[in-house]
């Protein structure tokens, strides 16, 4: 029976939740020296390689045998085919319609885990705090450009869009995958070590095919890869699969809806993007959604913290 979401598991995701929004504007700030499809390569091989040395030499991790061919290969696969639908898809759409579709992740996985395991299913209110979430979201990327001149929905613009959804279905999937199969029972080391291999290995072909290997060694690029090899690929993603060991994953899911948000002030701070209005009424939503979701397991939860109190009295 997983943990109902406490003060713990919101402190580990804000946390996480920085890392991730982080991520961008450290792989944008040295975009003109590598092509951002070769930094996902190159810090996912790199990391695949940490992460199996972490697992067997410090962890002592005991792998599931017989699990690649199957789950561990379909786990990797949609991993890996995130990443190139959101970097295929930036080449049409904005990036705002981007951040705003991929993370529709969070809710795939929570009707794909609703449909295939009773003990994830969400009553109407935590739906409509989803709802809420995603509203804020929306509108941290979208209100800046219906004020604006914005992008024209042209054919190229959708095609981008329904990339990115396709990315955040992808996203979505995989945590409905890595919840109702053996990658489950699995070390949480050996699913992230799958993703990465399959997705480095994807990226990298990927660019040599298209001809995106181009590399400047600046300290930069190895400070910017370092992070993002070490804190992110590796760190944050071990803590994250924890995490969906611990807590009901429907549950993360949602508060994974605070990434964009660290995202645009990260780059407010370190690209000298400006804070708006329209971003602050989507934290506003986005910070009221997460609490609509989490309510009802509170107040559950201490409705069950009384009666057993009562009882013992």
């Amino acid at each position: 029976m997983k943990r109902p979401i406490d003060i713990t598991a919101v402190a580990v995701m804000v946390l996480l939740c920085l890392v991730w929004g982080l991520q961008q504007s450290a792989m944008k700030i040295v975009a003109g020296s590598i092509d951002p499809m070769l930094q996902i390569g190159l810090r996912s091989v790199c990391a695949a390689g940490l992460v199996l040395g972490l697992s067997r030499l410090l962890l002592r991790d005991r792998w599931h045998r017989g699990m690649f061919f199957g789950p561990g290969l379909l786990v990797g696969t949609l991993f890996a085919l995130e990443f190139l639908l959101v970097a295929e898809g930036l080449r049409w759409t904005t990036a705002s319609h981007m951040a705003v579709f991929l993370y529709t992740a969070p809710i795939f996985a929570a009707i794909g885990l609703h449909v295939a395991q009773p003990d994830e299913r969400m009553g109407v209110l935590q739906w409509t705090g989803v709802g809420i979430t995603f509203l804020g979201v929306a509108a941290i990327f979208v209100l800046p450009e219906l004020h604006g001149p914005g992008a024209a929905l042209t054919p190229g613009v959708i095609l981008g869009d329904m990339l990115g959804l396709g990315a955040g279905l992808c996203w979505g999937l995989t945590t409905v995958v890595i919840r109702t199969t053996r990658v489950a029972e699995a070390p949480p080391a050996q699913t992230l070590f799958y993703q990465l291999l399959i997705a480095g290995v994807a990226a990298l072909g990927f660019c040599a095919v298209t001809g995106r290997l181009a590399l400047e060694p600046t300290a930069s690029v190895l400070i910017s890869l370092s992070f993002q090899t070490v804190i992110v690929c590796s760190l944050s993603f071990l803590v994250w699969f924890r995490m969906l060991q611990i807590y009901r994953s429907s549950r993360l899911g949602v508060l994974t809806f605070m990434t964009p948000v660290f995202g645009v002030v990260s780059g407010a701070l370190l690209l000298g993007e400006t804070l708006s209005f329209e971003f602050l009424l989507g934290c506003a939503l986005v910070l009221s959604g997460m609490i609509i979701v989490q309510a009802q397991e509170w107040v559950s939860a201490r409705r069950a913290a009384r009666s057993r109190l009562c009882e013992q009295a």
